[in-house]
């Protein structure tokens, strides 16, 4: 029997077993490449971070951890192993769910986003939040190579940096990004 039907939750991944965790990853990946070949959508971005998103979601409780994506069309497998994996066949659709991760379509999404650079500001403005509010949970940006060398990301770093504010920062370094990186950072 498929993995991927018998999830009803974003914590049954932490009972898989290896075996289950990569026919799960298989099964992510047949649907993401089924529903975009026939709806259109960012095919590269999510299927490279179906594991990471596996990970991410066997070693944090998205109950109370939040995670924040800086890519929105990363999000497909995220979106898949949360809660909607019934109506992933509407993405990109009149009335279906979004491109991109949304904070009113899912109590999943802590943070709508579009496109990048985003992910550690608007952590350290929920972490600040939720330090404030006295709520527990982890804030974890997942921000990739692409991204990190722009300046509204060095500004959430050292803002984080000013503010004595942690976070959980995960570099998606895949060496991919839409364009050509340049800099210092990325060369480094």
């Amino acid at each position: 029997m498929a993995i991927l039907e018998q999830l009803e939750s974003p914590d049954d991944i932490k009972s898989y077993n290896t075996d289950e965790l990569r026919q799960l990853a298989k099964e992510v990946r047949e649907l993401i490449t089924d529903v975009v070949s026939k709806n259109g959508g960012h095919l590269a971005s999510s299927l490279g971070v179906v594991e990471l998103t596996i990970a991410l979601l066997r070693s944090f409780d998205v109950k109370d951890d939040r995670l924040i994506w800086d890519v929105g069309h990363q999000g497909y497998a995220y979106k898949i192993l949360t809660d909607r994996k019934q109506k992933f066949n509407t993405l990109r659709t009149f009335k279906g769910i979004s491109g991109f991760i949304n904070a009113s379509e899912s109590c999943y999404d802590a943070f709508t986003v579009g496109h990048a650079a985003t992910s550690i500001s608007a952590s350290l403005g929920i972490k600040c939040g939720i330090d404030h509010s006295g709520i527990p949970g982890n804030i974890v940006s997942i921000i990739g190579d692409g991204s990190i060398s722009s300046g509204l990301a060095f500004e959430g770093i050292n803002n984080l940096n000013q503010l004595n504010k942690k976070i959980i920062i995960i570099l998606n370094d895949n060496e991919m990004c839409i364009s050509h990186n340049v800099g210092a950072l990325s060369s480094y």
